[in-house]
């Protein structure tokens, strides 16, 4: 009878904001697994729970500048994210949404999921969140920009 080998194992490197949910309820901001960086989905909260910005362009601002920090940290930019994934809690958003997913994503041009859903943790929460991105560099390498 054959049998499967197991490849080569992969090392999963975690990654953190800080953010007091993180460790509350034991999840990693980000995971870097070989050369993808995945992160959780993510509100516009700063690091004592409070949302950050009264419109969905602004949180959605706030989010990917957050994300941006993470994607850094484990080798990779906003410039190399391939997939985007948001959860609007109203419709009439999309456009705002839009206007920060042109102008910090536009130039990777992910593939992007919108579905407007009923509610989002964080009272105020207009836009979560998750993004997939391709690392080039060794995790912590925050010095050379990737472009």
């Amino acid at each position: 009878m054959g049998s499967c080998r197991e490849g080569p194992a992969m090392s999963i490197q975690h990654y953190s904001t800080g953010n007091p949910w993180e460790r509350a309820v034991g999840f990693s901001r980000a995971l870097r697994v070989g050369d993808l960086v995945y992160t959780a989905g993510t509100i516009a909260s700063d690091q004592e729970g409070n949302i950050q910005g009264q419109t969905c362009y602004e949180q959605a601002v706030y989010i990917l500048r957050k994300l941006e920090g993470v994607l850094e940290e484990a080798g990779s930019s906003l410039t190399r994210v391939i997939k985007c994934v948001a959860y609007l809690t109203r419709i009439e958003d999309e456009p705002d949404f839009t206007r920060a997913h042109c102008e910090l994503l536009g130039p990777a041009r992910p593939v992007t999921t919108c579905v407007v859903v009923q509610r989002l943790f964080g009272e105020g929460s207009l836009v979560e969140l998750e993004l997939t991105a391709l690392a080039t560099e060794s995790p912590g390498n925050r010095s050379a920009a990737l472009r």
